[in-house]
């Protein structure tokens, strides 16, 4: 067989959807881990969690290390453990990309088709400056938000230093930056197979004239970025840029539905429309839009959070969703299913009562959803559990 035969079979291997998910060697009756304790490993906070199965079947568990509180700036590495049988059992922690005093988050990692990479995408501020700042446009380039890229060819044992992409994805007159957080998503069919997909969000200046106060949530958007060479380049894709107060589309993910569209989620950041939770589609790999961000009112019992939604493999199988399940309060995680690409959802299964914040999806193997999860008694920030979920438990 020639190089060029051997590179094309190892290109159409990667590329076809997984089918019949093998087994990740998960421990008999494993239910539940956690791999993330707040207050251990020193660190004060875990927060903000994203996973990924890689190609040889290893699930992936990051999340942000806040080293000397809960809040969202200072010193804040991104930390991983990896686990061999499917989510039952961790290695070791380790930094993927350290804060250094300054702040590193919002992980949005993907496992490249074509090679089997694991990409990581992730966010920066300087420490030393907070949200507000950033939103008021009182900091530097430097100090501000900035995008970050990482790649691992061992399975997630070892990464490369993060590289600056921020020139290449951030227009001028934009202040906020956030990648995902959650999975990002690897098309694997229609004319982009292969392409990179990171779902992200903004936001912009006010117009001359506004008020800029910098807390004003109507000038929030969503927005995509894509590569199409593995992650070595980039690209902005489309843009959600209304900023009318309506609809604020901020955290957001994102699954490629079986006929090849796009299915994009995102948060709701205190928009006057009623409901949480906003959704859209893309038909051409998150270049652009089908249609504008308009609530999805079959998720109101969703607070104002961030959630992630999941494809499962199959042509006819469902496109799932989690989230907190009280409109009110960060509690009781839920997962969520839609037979009919986004266009409705039912709430499946509610996995705990109680608190809850964050959380990603994975599909551990052919009969097994993980789920990656801020959790707690008091708070839903006191540990970040990995719960898992057998496919005919969602119904």
């Amino acid at each position: 067989m020639t190089f060029l035969s051997r590179t094309l079979l190892a290109a159409t291997v990667f590329l076809t959807p997984l089918t019949a998910l093998a087994p990740a060697h998960a421990a008999t009756g494993c239910t539940s881990s956690v791999p993330y304790v707040s207050g251990e490993g020193g660190y004060d906070t875990y927060r903000v969690p994203a996973t990924v199965r890689t190609g040889r079947g290893t699930v992936l568990a990051f999340a942000e290390g806040r080293h000397n509180g809960a809040g969202d700036t200072g010193n804040i590495d991104v930390v991983l453990r990896r686990s061999g049988d499917g989510g039952c059992t961790w290695g070791p922690l380790h930094v993927v990309a350290a804060g250094n005093g300054n702040t590193r988050g919002n992980p949005a990692p993907v496992v490249d088709p074509r090679t089997g990479a694991i990409v990581l995408l992730t966010s920066y501020n300087s420490g030393t400056v907070t949200e507000a700042q950033i939103m008021r446009g009182e900091v530097t380039p430097q100090q501000s938000r900035r995008v970050f890229v990482q790649r691992s060819r061992d399975d997630g044992r070892n990464f490369t230093p993060p590289r600056d992409i921020t020139d290449e994805l951030k227009p001028a007159g934009w202040r906020w930056y956030a990648t995902g957080p959650g999975h990002a998503v690897a098309l694997t069919r229609g004319p982009h197979a292969g392409r990179l997909v990171v779902p992200a969000n903004h936001s912009a200046a006010p117009p001359p004239g506004s008020p800029d106060t910098g807390q004003e949530a109507r000038y929030y958007g969503a927005h995509a970025i894509y590569s199409d060479d593995g992650g070595r380049s980039w690209r902005l894709g489309f843009v959600d840029s209304s900023y009318d107060g309506v609809d604020n589309a901020n955290e957001s993910s994102a699954a490629q539905l079986p006929d090849g569209r796009l299915y994009f989620s995102a948060r709701d950041q205190n928009g006057t429309s009623a409901g949480n939770r906003l959704d859209t589609y893309s038909g051409d790999g998150g270049e652009s839009l089908d249609r504008p961000y308009a609530v999805q009112r079959t998720l109101n019992d969703v607070p104002v959070v961030q959630g992630s939604v999941l494809q499962l493999i199959g042509r006819k199988a469902p496109l799932l969703f989690s989230g907190p399940s009280v409109p009110t309060a960060r509690r009781a995680m839920a997962i969520w299913r839609s037979e009919d690409g986004g266009e409705t959802f039912t709430k499946a299964l509610t996995v705990s009562a109680e608190r809850a914040g964050y959380s990603d999806l994975v599909q551990v193997d052919g009969g097994t959803v993980g789920l990656l999860y801020e959790t707690g008694v008091s708070g839903p920030y006191e540990t970040i559990e990995f719960r898992r979920v057998r496919v005919s438990e969602l119904g």
